[in-house]
């Protein structure tokens, strides 16, 4: 057995089916011999970004695994690797090294030196005899607490060489804290007694799967629920106590209402006061913290209770604590218990406000158009939707519904362009019975387009919805004078044309009468087994629902 042998029967043994990768390393070789398949990207940043849509999906059960070569390979991948880490994505990299007589001389890029600011951890395969004590270590880290890319960098004169005997290898099991019950009690109490109080969820919720236990203590305690982009999809937003996301944009009744919050009690989140992806808290407002990393507590807010457990466990105590005490009717005597009226009341004239964009007759469409077509034909239960970065992502956060766990990939504090595209093609491996779909703009299909091929020749039918406006409109107050004397944010394709040309399934749409039909032949299409692209014509659109 050689040591790459050894690794790919570990990575077998972890129920690893799937090697997201680009060649060359022999690891390829190794787990299709395992029996593992392997689906070769354009480009490793995509093929990064298509492993983080896979582990999100599958909810790091088990978690995804990107290998590359030394040198371009690993150079490559960084963007998505840094994207995995700043939404804490459980995927493991197997990147080939240099020959170790050459890994520290200049200027060889050595990826367990480089990545270490990106990875939760990382370690250099240098010894063919650790490679079960460090692959145990790597799942480990990529099992318990918070989650994120962990890397195994196995130099190229190591990856060959031979082993005594196959690694005493025991599957690494998921370990789960709870929190403190007089924190818990302490917590409870807290929120029986505000009079608004207001949760926070995060994408823990999604990795612990307590959404249940979410909207079992929401209703408990007729709170708001706003979520963070990562955690959008964890609390039903067709409830009638969902405030949809907050970050960059939010729907006026979570701006209002968090403004209002009294208690707020964050839950599977880090509450970093992100601009892009997670709301900055009322100074005003007392907050309890529910977190699995103790580096979050105390962070960016004074925090007035701190709960250091999984998600799920601590939400299920809360709820126990929570129920004893609304047992007595003076505990809750000044609490306001007409939320949800208050949320529709807020809703309604919102949705009034965005009726005119949302089902507007214009030519060019205008994309909130293409939204709101897509949610009127699409079961949100049936999709997995994703955004990519700029204005679809502005766009579709406050009026898309997810109404199911993992129904809907939000991401951001990493945000590059193109992240959506692998996150979808990633995810339809996880789910292949979804229709997984990435909306992006037409600067994003620039970025990482060409992978639609991927797609394509790997027969994961995906679908791709290109918002083409031919510019970069969210840069028009920003590219003035430059845009007036040579054109700098207009762009242009056909990218129907460049999708059929790459095998796939595609049309370009310009009449708005004809989106909802052409979401649905794009649908009928995946169910074909087709990847699609369908390229809506739309206006420069610049309006957004409070955005910051």
């Amino acid at each position: 057995m050689l040591v790459m042998d050894a690794m790919a029967d570990i990575l077998k043994q972890e129920g690893i089916d799937t090697l997201f990768c680009f060649p060359t390393t022999p690891i390829i070789e190794a787990a299709v011999a395992a029996g593992i398949r392997p689906i070769i990207c354009r480009q490793e940043r995509v093929g990064v970004d298509m492993a983080s849509g896979f582990a999100r999906v599958r909810n790091g059960k088990p978690p995804a695994v990107f290998a590359m070569q030394y040198g371009p390979g690993a150079e490559n991948a960084f963007p998505g690797i840094a994207s995995a880490y700043s939404d804490s994505c459980p995927v493991l990299l197997l990147p080939l090294g240099h020959n170790r007589d050459m890994a520290q001389v200049f200027p060889t890029f050595k990826s367990s030196r480089t990545y270490a600011t990106v990875t939760k951890q990382v370690e250099e395969l240098s010894l063919p005899d650790q490679v079960g004590p460090i692959m145990r270590r790597a799942f480990n880290a990529l099992k318990n607490g918070r989650q994120g890319p962990v890397m195994v960098e196995t130099p190229a004169d190591v990856v060959k060489l031979p082993l005594d005997a196959a690694p005493d290898y025991r599957v690494v099991a998921r370990t789960r804290a709870a929190g403190d019950p007089d924190d818990i009690d302490r917590a409870a109490a807290l929120l029986v007694n505000a009079r608004t109080p207001f949760i926070l969820a995060g994408q823990g919720v999604l990795y612990a799967e307590a959404s249940p236990e979410l909207l079992e203590l929401a209703e408990l305690l007729q709170a708001a629920v706003m979520t963070t982009n990562d955690g959008k999809s964890a609390f039903p937003e067709n409830h009638a106590l969902a405030l949809g996301t907050g970050g960059i944009v939010y729907t006026d009744p979570g701006k209002r209402l968090l403004a209002e919050a009294d208690v707020i009690l964050g839950v599977g989140a880090s509450l970093t006061p992100h601009r892009i992806t997670s709301p900055a808290l009322p100074a005003s407002a007392k907050v309890i913290h529910a977190t699995n990393d103790s580096r979050d507590l105390n962070k960016n807010y004074t925090t007035e209770i701190g709960i250091l457990g999984d998600a799920k466990l601590v939400l299920g105590a809360l709820i126990d604590c929570v129920r004893d005490r609304l047992k007595t009717a003076a505990a809750h005597a000044g609490r306001n218990d007409d939320m949800q009226s208050r949320i529709a009341a807020l809703r309604t004239p919102w949705l009034q406000q965005w009726h005119g964009k949302l089902n507007s007759a214009e030519v060019p469409m205008t994309p909130y158009r293409v939204i709101n077509e897509f949610m009127r034909v699409i079961d949100p239960a049936d999709a997995i939707v994703t955004h990519d970065s700029g204005s679809p992502r502005d766009q579709i956060l406050p009026f898309y519904r997810a109404t199911t766990p993992r129904s809907y990939l939000g991401w951001g504090k990493s945000h590059q362009l193109g992240t959506g595209l692998g996150l979808a093609i990633g995810a339809k491996v996880a789910a292949p019975d979804k229709f997984c779909v990435n909306f992006m703009g037409d600067a994003a299909f620039g970025m990482t387009g060409l992978d639609f091929e991927t797609a394509v020749r790997s027969q994961i039918p995906s679908c791709v919805i290109v918002l083409n406006n031919s510019t970069m409109a969210i840069e028009i107050p920003h590219m003035q004078l430059s845009h007036e004397k040579h054109n700098a944010r207009d762009l242009g394709g056909n990218y129907a044309a460049l999708a059929r040309e790459l095998g796939g399934w595609s049309e370009r749409v310009e009449d708005p009468a004809d989106i909802g039909n052409a979401i649905l032949r794009a649908k009928h299409a995946t169910e074909d087994g087709k990847a699609c692209l369908l390229e809506f014509i739309t206006s420069a659109e610049t309006a957004f629902s409070n955005r910051i």
